[in-house]
């Protein structure tokens, strides 16, 4: 008997896994690569343009960008970071975040399905409430410091091209100091862009006390056995390579004398067309933000996954005060918000299911305020805010999600007012049956199928591309 009913919960946990898996996989892979996509050909100036300054008209595109793309939080936190590497405000980052998870057609859809209409207005509401205050909030107090740590973070974390192996950074082109000036390179020069013709048999010492070599083998530490006079090497072995062919791992065969700066790795045999190339190189971000967040991912659905298929739903409804609690009206909404805020923290529920647990949640003395809140949260929960201090470090993080809680606390206060006050909430709502199960012949397995292919594929790529930049996480 006991071994049946631990068989049957193993394969409940399972099901429910299996199940959040089905439900989250395309929107999350649709966000990723449409991330990856944006910071790759949106150029920086475009979002200084619109979203470098924090008004009315750069939150209403912000919402807008967030309602047209991925209802998954951690592809809309990717989407968020990307606006902010193409240096958007924090504010209007943040708003698209919120838009993004909370003003999405699929949302609506489940609500009225399962909730009513009531809740789809209190969500279309509290969402641009939440936004407004977001905005104001971020723009207002989001410490200066804070925010250049954070936007050091975001440039420490951006990757490096290669440079044969040599930093480039401080360079000019008339210093031949064991560096490489370029300025006079020609097709045929072999010396991966070092110019060694002013360098003389007793002065090439690239920095290495030369005073007991001979003027005969001054190779700076390197088998020059094979090497003439003026083809140094300055830190490579050169003796096998040709005159012609010493590239130094970098595909050299087009540049030209005027133009030396646009070293390309020769990543394939083929040359690739320029739409395969821009291609290539947005595969690359999405394969490094599948590193990057992917175990957070993998933690937060499995958290969900158990919590959903141990706790029942009378648990859950056990966590709030009833309403028969005598307290005043808005105290007990106050109460409710915070309640529904902790929980979504700690039992976020990806895609359907956060809704599903909402609407037990109500059902089960919730306040409307608190519904709403606990829905609007889903950028809190503990997986997300791990994928915070990936993206942005540890303090800047702390800032965040403090204004992001006192936002949705305001706004599920505000919505509770509003609907309250106009008599707009009704408690003779019931639950309507909706099928949790994915699986079928339905709108996420067409989408699935599409994308569970098309994402291994991609990913492959930007991994196999990042590997050839030295840049393999």
């Amino acid at each position: 008997m006991i071994g049946q009913d631990i068989g049957g919960l193993v394969i409940h946990l399972f099901s429910t896994f299996g199940n959040m898996v089905w439900q989250i996989f395309w929107p999350l892979a649709f966000g990723l690569m449409l991330s990856s996509w944006i910071r790759n050909l949106l150029p920086v100036s475009s979002v200084v343009k619109h979203l470098g300054k924090t008004t009315v008209v750069s939150l209403g595109f912000t919402t807008f960008l967030g309602m047209v793309s991925s209802s998954c939080s951690y592809a809309a936190a990717s989407l968020s970071h990307t606006l902010l590497t193409k240096k958007a405000t924090v504010a209007n980052a943040m708003a698209f975040l919120v838009s993004s998870t909370n003003l999405i057609v699929e949302m609506f859809i489940v609500l009225v399905a399962l909730m009513g209409w009531t809740f789809l207005w209190g969500e279309v509401i509290g969402g641009l409430i939440l936004i407004a205050t977001v905005g104001f909030l971020f723009s207002r107090f989001y410490p200066k410091d804070v925010e250049q740590e954070l936007r050091q973070h975001l440039l420490d974390a951006q990757p490096q091209k290669a440079s044969c192996g040599m930093d480039m950074s401080e360079m000019s082109g008339d210093h031949s100091d064991c560096g490489m000036d370029m300025s006079k390179m020609k097709s045929d020069d072999s010396d991966c862009g070092m110019d060694m013709s002013k360098m003389k048999a007793d002065d090439s010492d690239c920095g290495m006390d030369m005073s007991k070599m001979k003027s005969d083998d001054s190779d700076c530490g390197m088998d020059m056995s094979k090497m003439k006079s003026d083809d140094s090497d300055c830190g490579m072995d050169m003796s096998k390579m040709k005159a012609d062919d010493s590239d130094c791992g970098m595909d050299m065969s087009s540049m030209k004398s005027s133009d030396h700066s646009a070293m390309k790795m020769n990543m394939a045999s083929e040359p690739q067309s320029a739409t395969m190339e821009k291609i290539t190189k947005s595969a690359g971000f999405f394969q490094m933000d599948i590193a990057m967040i992917g175990k957070e991912i993998l933690i937060g659905v499995v958290v969900s996954s158990v919590l959903i298929a141990l706790m029942p739903q009378d648990g859950w409804r056990a966590l709030f005060i009833s309403n028969d609690a005598g307290l005043p009206a808005w105290l007990h909404s106050f109460l409710d918000v915070i309640i529904g805020i902790f929980v979504a923290m700690i039992a976020y529920v990806c895609s359907v299911g956060n809704l599903i647990l909402a609407a037990a949640l109500w059902h089960g003395g919730i306040s409307f305020g608190g519904v709403i809140g606990f829905i609007l949260s889903d950028v809190l929960t503990i997986p997300m805010i791990r994928v915070y201090q990936k993206y942005y470090g540890k303090r800047p993080t702390k800032w965040m999600v403090g204004l992001l809680f006192v936002a949705i606390l305001f706004t599920g206060l505000c919505v509770d007012a509003i609907f309250n006050g106009f008599g707009w909430v009704t408690s003779d709502q019931t639950v309507r049956a909706l099928n949790q199960s994915g699986f079928g012949l339905n709108f996420t397995t067409v989408m699935n199928l599409i994308f569970i292919p098309v994402s291994i594929w991609y990913y492959r790529l930007g991994k196999k591309a990042n590997a050839g930049m030295g840049m393999s996480m």
